[in-house]
């Protein structure tokens, strides 16, 4: 069994618990990162994520588990505030990756674990994934359901208790534009980005986060 540690992406979703079950059952250790949306998601979404987790954590021999929870609601104000509004979705990632990193130093983990799959939102384009892995260096990015289809992410969440919980109620985030862009250039994101002070952003977001244990 490997004793290396992944930093596991959830987001309150069906996927993300999937693809954190399928990475640690490999026997790597996760340490798990919420994205807090507030004031563009609700507290629901950051509740659904935590059960999930604690439904994981059955499966996780290492207990208690660590959950970042990470305040990412003025980072996306920032981004609608000063850049292209069908980049939002591709600058949150790429900001998302950043912190994931961060996380990852801190934890000595080898890498970042994501429930995306190719084509499922504007922001999971191969084009868009490609930009977004340029966010960052020197980790890997690990999306174990990259080429799973949703019925097959869901019958997955069935088997092991996640499906219910990750499809409560909840208020879904408001900040992605009607028009999103598919096919972004590299170039344009990170012109983009010159318009957002993203080492302030980063260490912002770092100093408010909470750590809580599972």
């Amino acid at each position: 069994m490997s004793k290396e540690k992944v930093v596991c992406l959830v987001s309150g979703g069906i996927d993300s618990p999937v693809a954190a079950w399928l990475i640690f059952g490999k026997g790597y250790i996760p340490i798990f990162v919420f994205y807090d949306n507030y004031p563009f998601s609700g507290e629901t979404t950051k509740q659904r994520a935590i059960n999930a987790v604690k439904k994981l954590r059955e499966y996780i021999p290492t207990k208690p588990v660590k959950l970042y929870i990470i305040p990412h609601g003025e980072d996306l104000a920032d981004i609608l505030r000063n850049c292209p509004r069908n980049l939002t979705c591709i600058l949150c990632r790429r900001m998302m990756y950043r912190l994931g990193k961060e996380i990852a130093k801190l934890e000595d983990a080898d890498a970042i674990v994501t429930g995306e799959i190719i084509g499922e939102h504007a922001s999971q384009t191969l084009r868009n994934l490609r930009v977004e892995n340029t966010a960052v260096k020197d980790i890997c990015i690990l999306r174990p359901l990259l080429c799973f289809n949703k019925r097959e992410v869901e019958k997955l969440a069935r088997k092991i208790g996640t499906f219910e919980i990750s499809t409560g109620a909840a208020l879904c985030c408001s900040a992605p534009p009607k028009q999103p862009r598919t096919l972004a250039r590299t170039e344009e994101v990170t012109k983009a980005e010159r318009n957002l002070d993203i080492d302030y952003m980063i260490k912002r977001d770092l100093r408010e986060t909470t750590l809580i244990r599972i």
